[in-house]
């Protein structure tokens, strides 16, 4: 039995995925001609018609307002809280850094004090104001922890590991 070719009749056979393709298209532009409109032509008014907003603001009480003569803590302090917990957080990751190698560990380093910054009210501005503040209050709670992530990240003091504060 002999076969004819599609072409030798005049037909053009199209690969099957050619077809989906062009059944895909098809129905997406049936789609979009449908969201044309649902043939209300009602201009849309320019501005909103009338109406009311009412916004209330309670006058601040005594508690919310500061005693200036109150003795409160400085915000950016690291207290000794602060500090334990900055050393648990570098406790943590110290191998790791250890593994990764001095730069991918500084940037993980970096990341861990932006991180105790945030979550110890915003000492973000502490820090960039001074930076051996992770220095001193590492001293402080934690000279083991201090020395390790000094070695893992070949620093000579944390401060000078610090990017972006």
């Amino acid at each position: 039995m002999h076969h004819r070719s599609p072409e030798a009749d005049g037909r053009t056979r199209l690969p099957s995925r050619s077809l989906a393709v062009l059944a895909g298209l098809v129905t997406v532009g049936s789609l979009v001609a449908g969201c044309g409109g649902d043939g209300n032509t009602d201009p849309v008014p320019a501005t909103p018609t009338e109406g009311t907003i009412s916004l209330t603001i309670a006058a601040p009480t005594s508690a919310d307002v500061p005693d200036p003569n109150a003795d409160v803590p400085n915000p950016d302090e690291v207290t000794p809280e602060a500090a334990a917990q900055l050393c648990d957080m570098m406790r943590a990751e110290v191998g790791n850094w250890s593994e990764e190698g001095e730069i991918v560990g500084r940037v993980s380093f970096n990341g861990t004090v932006h991180n105790w910054a945030v979550r110890n009210g915003g000492l973000n501005d502490a820090v960039l104001a001074d930076q051996s503040i992770i220095d001193t209050a590492t001293i402080q709670q934690c000279p083991d922890v201090r020395q390790q992530v000094l070695d893992a990240l070949n620093l000579d003091d944390l401060a000078a590991g610090l990017a972006g504060f």
